[in-house]
């Protein structure tokens, strides 16, 4: 049976591939899994981590217009909301998928739920695609090249370390032995009522 990160990690390499065929961030999601598959969470979830390594990209750009740079800013903080809500999507599926599992009085719990590791996993695979393409630049110095080199080795280990410990971690979840126990965010910036720079203007 293929592990959880086996199935993951090739859905965020075709969404990878599938963006920069036109390299927008206005382009169109189209979601080629069906709903209710977890591939179809995974490539909404990279999907949107995605655009919004190419807005911080854009944001950053020494002479963007300081209007564009406001409105820039909200997209990313609606996307910032947006890759939570999915974290918490991807959460639910796998709390539904191991409601019925017998939790071992020993059982413990992890530090983090299984989605939030597969966002790590979302953003390093971005770090990879985007790491690898400095080490295939023509306009650099040879030291770039090595450097940037040395950085993808130590990312695609990461990747490794990375998928290993999510597939034991649901394995552990799958027998009793971890049980998952999932907090919602709570952003108070994002709410009205409880930043106080939004509810004192009211």
């Amino acid at each position: 049976m293929k592990s959880f990160s086996a199935l993951a990690n090739p859905v965020f390499e075709q969404v990878i591939a599938d963006y920069h065929r036109h390299d927008n961030v206005d382009f169109p999601v189209s979601n080629p899994y069906t709903p209710g598959q977890i591939e179809h969470l995974l490539y909404l979830k990279n999907w949107i981590d995605t655009v919004q390594w190419h807005f911080e990209d854009i944001i950053r750009e020494p002479d963007i217009d300081p209007e564009e740079a406001l409105l820039l800013k909200r997209r990313i903080d609606l996307s910032n909301q947006e890759r939570t809500d999915m974290v918490e999507y991807i959460d639910s599926y796998f709390l539904d998928k191991y409601k019925d599992v017998a939790v071992k009085p020993t059982a413990r719990i992890n530090t983090e739920s299984p989605a939030w590791a597969i966002d790590r996993l979302s953003i390093l695979a971005l770090k990879i695609y985007h790491m690898k393409q400095e080490t295939l630049r023509t306009d650099v110095s040879e030291e770039h090249l090595q450097t940037c080199q040395s950085k993808l080795a130590v990312l695609l280990e990461q990747q490794v370390d990375l998928s290993t410990a999510i597939d034991e971690l649901l394995a552990d979840i799958a027998s009793g032995d971890k049980y998952m126990k999932v907090y919602k965010q709570m952003k108070m910036y994002n709410d009205p009522n409880l930043n106080p720079r939004l509810y004192a203007k009211k």
